[in-house]
């Protein structure tokens, strides 16, 4: 294949991946595809965490004395099947409602499929820097990086888990939290099966090492504490992938939790006037006491 048709080739995938995603959404329940229009409560500040214009995050800080300062910190990543189509606005909604309930949140953007940079492992990279930016914000924010969290819904959840298995001298980490995550880059039957080999710059037969270390199914046992968040009508990302998942890291060892949570789908994980979101934020709160 010529190096022109190869070029013609990437753009077209990445309009198939748009629309197939687009469609399952539109399968969701109304409420849960509105959370992707809604316009969230404004974050604190803006703050970018690198010279990529998409290398910034969205921080918010608790108001008030509902909570002992410094708070708690929630990074919050985003999903979209890693595409640059789908950025972090709709986090802006979970973020916004952790802070409300005592946590600063830090919703990251990162560069994606689609952006100079974005894939593998620009898109790790860019996560992991935006968690080592907090140790200058604590400088100016009241932040307790003894107390943090990693919370990320879909490829976000895929990026987290990742996140949660390296050490971070920076901070601590309470816990790894994935909502509809993606845990094993080789599971077929997703809506992202499409956007695998444009993440890894090729197929698992030909990126197998590749796959092994972006795979947190593959880098098990993780050494922390993980809640898998299941819906058990996401026709995005089907709950085999978790119970699977979580049966491989207790096997291991590791100290992972299942919430498989009954008609909700790929989006009531993350939107706060589901009932679905209100079960992971009361599992949330437990994780850093």
């Amino acid at each position: 294949m010529s190096n022109l048709n190869q070029k013609l080739l990437v753009p077209a995938a990445l309009v198939l991946c748009v629309f197939t995603v687009f469609g399952l959404i539109r399968q969701q329940p109304r409420n849960a595809r509105a959370i992707l229009n809604e316009t969230p409560t404004p974050a604190d500040a803006k703050i970018a965490y690198g010279k990529d214009p998409n290398q910034f995050g969205e921080l918010r800080v608790p108001k008030g004395n509902q909570v002992k300062r410094p708070y708690p910190v929630a990074v919050v990543l985003h999903g979209g099947c890693w595409m640059a189509e789908y950025g972090l606005g709709y986090m802006g909604h979970v973020s916004a409602d952790l802070t409300a309930h005592g946590f600063a949140t830090w919703n990251l953007e990162y560069r994606r499929v689609g952006n100079a940079g974005g894939g593998w492992p620009g898109s790790l990279e860019d996560v992991r820097a935006g968690v080592q930016h907090l140790s200058k914000l604590s400088k100016e924010y009241a932040l307790d990086l003894q107390r943090v969290i990693f919370i990320g819904h879909s490829a976000g959840g895929h990026l987290a888990l990742l996140l949660g298995a390296q050490r971070n001298a920076e901070v601590k980490i309470c816990g790894v939290v994935s909502l509809a995550g993606i845990t094993d880059l080789r599971f077929t039957g997703t809506a992202c099966d499409a956007n695998v080999p444009m993440l890894m710059s090729g197929k698992a037969d030909e990126q197998a090492m590749l796959y092994d270390q972006a795979s947190p199914l593959k880098l098990l046992p993780l050494g922390i504490k993980q809640l898998i968040v299941q819906g058990k009508e996401d026709r995005i990302i089907p709950a085999d992938m978790a119970t699977s998942y979580v049966a491989a890291a207790q096997a291991k060892g590791d100290n992972a939790q299942l919430v498989l949570l009954e008609n909700a789908g790929h989006f009531e994980v993350v939107d706060p006037q589901a009932a679905a979101w209100k079960t992971v934020r009361d599992h949330i709160l437990t994780l850093c006491p």
